[in-house]
């Protein structure tokens, strides 16, 4: 048994979530930066049409997301599962067809996107001032997607061995390097929102190297050669399955993102777009230590769920819901009380940042409690249980959050504000519901525990 294999199945639960999650907390926090250093050097330097513009942007990479994401946390569940069942050769395999399969995807994405960009940009939102600083930049961006989904799909795998640091270290690569290039590429060589493009992918390819590097040194307890590459259509099935909720998450959130984007271009124009655009941004960086607390379970759950170590998996999901809540909660305090200095590093009209900050208090309002809402998801997805995984996805992003953002802005006067209120209130119904069917779910894996113990 490898010593990672060992601390997965008997290291004591709050020190092996503290060594997986702390890194990948830290890398999850460092990668979010590299949107907001992007909207920062943006909005101040460039322009709050180039600022709004980030905001068309984003529903393009997160469907680039939404892929990567399905087959990287799908494959890194089920290669945590094959690892506890001690099924080496089967954990080879999940990578090798991993890796063929994101590729596939990468380059799809990419010669689609730019062939459809013009189409794209004005579906997504884009008023007249806004339109050329979104094809700019979004059509680096896709070239950058040619192997960007690799780094994402990759970074899962590696976590799920067990191997936290060197996932961090993916992440904090790729956004030291993107922190050094925006001013080079924006301030320096004054090349505005397509420099802001250039520094994203070049920091991506830098954190391409260190994956290489990673596999090729023999870091990898997974041991790859030419026999693990062979298509195997049932893993591909299984990785996509278990990743469809990811999947669906991040191509739904795109999809609202793109509905959203089109109501504020309608109900407030550029500047609501640029108010997003900025918001966004910062509510992403305050999920970004959930997610890492989260992907620190993930593995706990799945290798222990796979070798029948049930009472572990009760315990893990324990302690992640209450240090997700605490975590949350301390930020969205911050969040409420340094609105305004907060969103007014983005913003060289001082006159938007007044809303922005009422906006940011809307947004932010129910994220300690939304903890329980992801963890539940990532519970499901890590016992490779798609479907529950699917359901909770649909609470959040879709069920909820759809109905109300077309009813919202019909019955309330203030339609803008109906648009920010539709998100506290989904998130406040889909953790209540959440918390039932995750109660449920629990308590199937207790009777299983006490089953295994007679």
């Amino acid at each position: 048994m490898s010593s990672r294999t060992e601390m997965l199945g008997k290291g004591k639960i709050s020190k092996v979530l503290l060594k997986l999650s702390l890194p990948a907390t830290v890398g999850m926090i460092v990668n979010a930066l590299y949107n907001v250093v992007d909207a920062f050097f943006v909005g101040r330097y460039v322009s709050q049409e180039a600022l709004g513009a980030l905001t068309v942007a984003m529903p393009v990479q997160m469907v680039i997301m939404a892929f990567a994401l399905m087959i990287g946390i799908g494959a890194a569940s089920l290669l945590s599962r094959s690892l506890g069942a001690k099924e080496i050769e089967k954990a080879d395999h999940v990578v090798g067809n991993a890796i063929i399969s994101i590729l596939a995807v990468s380059i799809t994405i990419s010669v689609f996107g730019l062939i459809f960009i013009n189409t794209l940009m004005n579906a997504f939102g884009a008023t007249s001032d806004i339109l050329s600083y979104a094809k700019d930049y979004t059509s680096i961006i896709l070239i950058g997607t040619l192997y960007f989904p690799f780094v994402m799909a990759c970074n899962n795998l590696i976590r799920a061995e067990g191997n936290a640091m060197d996932s961090m270290m993916i992440m904090i690569i790729g956004t030291g390097l993107n922190l050094i290039l925006d001013p080079i590429f924006i301030g320096v060589f004054n090349m505005g929102i397509k420099g802001a493009a250039y520094a994203t992918i070049l920091s991506q390819f830098a954190s391409l190297i260190y994956i290489f590097r990673y596999y090729l040194k023999g870091k990898s307890s997974i041991k790859l050669k030419k026999k693990h590459f062979k298509i195997n259509f049932g893993i591909i099935s299984e990785i996509c399955t278990v990743g469809f909720s990811s999947f669906l998450r991040n191509f739904l959130a795109s999809g609202i993102a793109i509905l959203v984007n089109n109501m504020l271009k309608e109900f407030g124009g550029s500047d609501a777009l640029s108010i997003y655009g900025a918001v966004n941004r910062i509510t992403m960086f305050l999920f970004m230590p959930l997610f890492g607390v989260i992907q620190g379970m993930q593995p706990i759950a799945g290798f222990n769920y796979g070798a029948k170590k049930y009472d572990r998996v009760l315990e893990v999901v324990k302690l992640t819901t209450i240090v997700t809540i605490v975590i949350a909660s301390l930020g969205v305090v911050i969040g409420e009380l340094f609105a305004e200095p907060i969103v007014g590093v983005f913003f060289k009209n001082k006159a938007l940042v007044g809303d922005a900050a009422m906006v940011l208090r809307i947004l932010i309002s129910m994220i300690p409690i939304v903890g329980i809402q992801i963890v539940g998801g990532s519970l499901y997805q890590s016992l490779g249980k798609a479907l529950p995984s699917f359901v909770i996805t649909m609470l959040r992003q879709v069920i909820i959050f759809i109905p109300l953002l077309l009813i919202l802005p019909v019955v309330m006067k203030n339609k803008l504000l109906a648009v920010w209120i539709t998100y506290p209130l989904s998130d406040l119904l889909s953790t209540l519901i959440t918390s039932i069917l995750i109660m449920a779910e629990l308590r199937k894996i207790r009777r299983l525990h006490e089953t295994t113990i007679h």
